[in-house]
């Protein structure tokens, strides 16, 4: 007999797949594979335990839907019978009367509808006599056929303790067509779609829910339908069949079947441990009750949001109706009848198990997510694995990606936000560099133009100024004030040449220079008050670059006499110059008062100085910066004027390439 056929089950639609690895948690197999960030069922690994159709939340699994195959079946010639799972009371409690169920299915089009809870009833007979055997070795029920898959592709070794009886499903299938003749079509109405792959006996399955949308299409509703009975032959207790330990209360008709000899284990966790553990020994000589759900009473085909134990309730009340009005003599007139027939099958093994990879290459996947110690192995879940080790593995096998690590993508991600912020840093003072230099070309031509027309004016009144005063005699009044003329003109001279040496864009003569030996030769060349101690720093290995040493010596120069004046009630004056081998950085800090935050930004703007009247023009900086860029050269200002924050101060950085 064939037991299973090759059948695809649920489907990805791929826009409603949000990256949350639910249903990698959830899918007992790891039969999901992580595909660019989307979770896509692989049909080779499935178990059609419907897990993943269940937890999704944005309904982006989607189990194999059968309606329009029924559809065609019910417009065809053949007569057509519906069997129905024993746990529809749990699925239409809506409907106040069972029989009224019937009449629905009934308007569909079926010839027939009879109950599989029927099947059931024979099938236990079936397991109490196999448990009562003296050579009885322990075996695992066969009922489920998600519970069936996974043993055959995931612990084939456990093929062999599979009970060698078929389901109810398609023992009633057989005592229909026994019944009616091997023509008649059948429908299995049920709570599970993996019963769509489990035999080619039945020729359609429809779940609860796919039902409930027949009638809707149909506008079949209760209200409007006339009560009818199920068909012959009719059931007795194996209706509780769905419920927790309804196969044992259905077999165990006498109670000649002692409790102890059977475990039952439910839900995606339990029914593993059990095999598991049956596997290793532990349990053996125990008949396995397993179910893959938490009773048929919630399969995946039920419809969501249903309450576990009130639909236990509905199926105990339902049975324990049925018990009270049964034709015993009737029932066992058909049990006994159709027991005769073949309820056997057998099962082969068809093991999906993924060799283990390599240690070296699952120690690759641990590292490429950041885990590089026992240490960083957090083992939180959030990829659909239980451990690190396991998301390793998967990856390996090409079944997941390094992205659905949680803290390793958070930690990426901080550090692009890290490495964003230091960009968007950067790009900033790139865009004030540009600034500043487009004002300070607008600014040069500005003052090209301005130096130009006062030079002329500013060199007659020099030269008629000493003129004069070389004319007046020595004690006259007059010749005091000639002096005072002709030393603010050479004043107003320097200006204008300041003016015009920070318009014009200069030359540089690069020149082989000892950076070393410059820097303490800039200090050399100024003026330091004996409460000012200066110190030169070198953390350079290759001291030679080429500079053009007259600009730079003035750059040095300008910013150490800064410096000083900075630091009116005496300070420090450090100078150092480090590198590495494509350019050189020259650092001139003081402990001196600091720059204001909101000047900073004025710092190189032409005729701007915070110094008293008469002690600065304003130009030294933006000559500076020009000489910078001749460089090609970058210039950095920190500075602090608040003590609560530290030593204050000001600290010039100046990075020019080596130009080698």
């Amino acid at each position: 007999m064939s037991n299973s056929f090759h059948r695809q089950l649920v489907f990805t639609i791929k826009d409603r797949c949000r990256v949350c690895f639910t249903c990698v948690r959830e899918c007992p197999v790891k039969a999901i594979k992580i595909i660019n960030g989307q979770a896509e069922v692989i049909n080779d690994r499935c178990i059609g335990c419907g897990n993943c159709v269940r937890v999704c939340s944005q309904g982006a699994k989607i189990p194999l839907c059968s309606i329009d195959a029924v559809e065609v079946l019910l417009q065809s010639k053949s007569r057509i019978a519906a069997c129905i799972a024993p746990s529809f009371p749990a699925e239409f409690e809506e409907i106040p009367d069972y029989k009224v169920l019937v009449g629905m299915i009934r308007k569909l089009g079926f010839d027939f509808v009879t109950e599989v809870s029927f099947g059931a009833d024979i099938v236990a007979q079936e397991y109490e006599k196999m448990i009562k055997e003296s050579r009885y070795e322990g075996d695992i029920s066969s009922d489920c056929p998600a519970i069936v898959y996974f043993i055959r592709h995931y612990h084939p070794d456990m093929v062999n303790y599979l009970a060698p009886i078929v389901s109810p499903m398609v023992a009633m299938t057989r005592v229909m067509k026994k019944k009616h003749g091997e023509d008649l079509k059948v429908v299995f109405i049920g709570p599970c779609f993996a019963k769509k792959a489990e035999t080619t006996e039945i020729d359609e399955v429809l779940t609860f829910m796919e039902l409930r949308e027949m009638f809707n299409s149909r506008n079949i509703r209760h209200e409007n339908t006339d009560p009818s009975g199920f068909d012959p032959p009719h059931s007795g207790k194996g209706a509780i069949f769905p419920i927790s330990r309804g196969l044992y209360y259905t077999a165990n008709n006498q109670e000649s079947i002692p409790e102890e000899r059977v475990i039952i284990a439910e839900g995606r966790v339990n029914y593993k441990e059990a095999i598991k553990e049956f596997e290793e020994g532990y349990i053996r000589k125990k008949h396995l009750m397993l179910l893959c759900c938490d009773g048929c009473i919630m399969g995946p085909g039920t419809s969501p949001g249903g309450k576990r134990f009130s639909r236990s309730n509905a199926v105990g009340e339902y049975v324990a109706g049925k018990l009270q009005n049964i034709d015993r003599k009737a029932w066992e007139k058909d049990v006994a009848e159709y027991s005769k027939l073949d309820l056997s099958q057998s099962f082969t093994t068809e093991d999906r198990r993924l060799a283990p990879p390599g240690n070296e290459e699952v120690l690759n996947a641990l590292q490429s997510i950041g885990k590089f110690s026992p240490q960083d192995h957090l083992n939180c879940g959030a990829c659909g694995y239980d451990t690190c080790v396991d998301h390793a593995s998967a990856i390996v096998n090409g079944l997941a990606e390094t992205e659905m690590c949680l803290p390793y993508a958070i930690e990426k991600l901080h550090d692009s936000i890290n490495n964003l912020n230091v960009s968007n840093e950067k790009l900033a003072r790139a865009r004030a560099a540009l600034k500043q230099s487009e004002k300070l070309a607008h600014m040069g031509q500005l003052s090209a133009g301005i130096a130009h027309e006062l030079n002329n004016p500013l060199g007659v009144i020099t030269m008629y100024s000493n003129i004069l005063m070389d004319e007046a005699p020595e004690g006259d009044a007059v010749r005091d004030d000639l002096k005072l003329i002709v030393e603010q003109a050479e004043r107003c001279k320097k200006i204008v040449s300041g003016l015009l040496n920070f318009a014009r864009k200069n030359q540089v003569n690069l020149s082989e220079t000892d950076v070393v030996k410059f820097v303490q030769h800039s200090l050399n060349s100024i003026v330091k008050p004996d409460n000012i101690s200066c110190s030169c720093e070198s953390k350079i290995a290759d001291p030679l670059a080429k500079l053009d040493i007259d600009q730079m010596m003035q750059v040095l120069t300008n910013l150490e006499k800064n410096a000083i004046e900075a630091m009116p009630r005496g300070g420090t004056l450090e100078v150092g110059v480090e590198g590495d081998a494509d350019e050189v950085t020259f650092i001139v800090s003081d402990t001196g008062t600091g720059i204001e935050k909101e000047n900073m930004d004025k710092l190189f703007t032409p005729f701007y100085t915070t110094k008293e009247m008469g002690k600065g023009t304003g130009l030294g900086l933006a000559l500076i910066y020009g000489i910078v860029k001749m460089h090609k050269g970058k210039i950095h200002v920190d500075s602090n004027t608040d003590p609560l924050h530290g030593q204050t101060g000001t600290t010039f950085r100046i990075t020019v390439p080596r130009g080698r």
